[in-house]
């Protein structure tokens, strides 16, 4: 289970498309050891120095690896307790997705798969049942996200483009369907933290024009339209991912070692909760 190690003399260089951070190495390898261990929610996982030793880390990078799963809802720490795996919200929705792993290729795209099928359709029934305030409300949010954009404004980005979309989804009328929107974002944004961290996979504006044509199409009662744009708007967050993933992928001849320093991506939610996406064009 041990995590590859880095190269001498190789694989140093932060700015490299293919470094990888040793926290997130780790938390890939957490990620792994809980599936092989059919580990449920509730249950306790080994102590840091434990899980360190399982993984082949330092002990501080296992540290770090932990904070950041605690933060994106995957794992509970709780003083003198222990880890453990943390307790789903959704009932058996989430039970059966909590093998879900934010840095598999298959889990990615399947995840991005239903964001489209789901989407296309919320953005379709919005286009014909939007009330004038929730025309409003989906224009003004995808105007805030261009702003955000223009301004390299990553986190009022992901602000801006989080209530774009549940904007569309209320304007469905359909409470299910808004329930499922947000859900699969909540598993797409631990993909954003692990696999961007601070990093811009792709071009904000580019997302936030495509936040507007969807916009103009529910107003104008288009709901084909609205439903192709909103295919074609996650596809081109498929195409970020994929190629995220790909330079992960090539980065397993030992780039980012476990104890390689690295700064871990910003963990400011609730323990337990994901912290918000910061540059994901999604």
């Amino acid at each position: 289970m041990a995590v590859p190690s880095q190269a001498p003399g190789e694989g140093d260089d932060e700015e490299s498309p293919r470094y990888r951070p040793g926290y997130e190495l780790v938390a890939e390898q957490l990620l792994n050891y809980i599936g092989e261990h059919n580990l449920r929610a509730g249950d306790r996982l080994p102590t840091e120095q434990g899980l360190a030793e399982i993984l082949g880390a330092s002990r501080n990078v296992t540290r770090e690896a932990v904070k950041v799963l605690a933060a994106i809802g995957r794992l509970s720490v709780r003083r003198g307790a222990g880890i453990f795996v943390a307790e789903s919200t959704g009932g058996l929705v989430d039970d059966q997705l909590s093998d879900f792993r934010p840095t598999s290729m298959e889990h990615v795209l399947m995840m991005l798969d239903y964001r489209s099928v789901i989407e296309s359709e919320t953005a379709r029934r919005a286009a014909s049942l939007a009330t004038p305030i929730e025309v409003r409300d989906i224009r003004e949010c995808a105007e805030l996200s261009l702003e955000a954009a223009r301004a390299a404004d990553g986190h009022g980005f992901a602000k801006a483009d989080t209530a774009f979309h549940d904007a569309v989804g209320a304007a469905a009328h359909n409470v299910f369907l808004r329930s499922s929107v947000a859900n699969v974002r909540r598993f797409a944004s631990q993909s954003d933290v692990l696999l961007f961290h601070g990093d811009a996979p792709g071009s904000l504006e580019v997302a936030a024009g495509q936040h507007l044509a969807i916009a103009e199409a529910v107003a104008a009662g288009e709901a084909d339209l609205a439903a192709e744009l909103m295919v074609n708007h996650i596809a081109t967050t498929r195409s970020q991912f994929e190629r995220k993933i790909r330079d992960r992928l090539f980065s397993l001849d030992g780039r980012g070692a476990p104890g390689a320093p690295a700064q871990p991506p910003r963990t400011t939610g609730a323990a337990g909760e994901p912290p918000p996406p910061e540059t994901s064009a999604s």
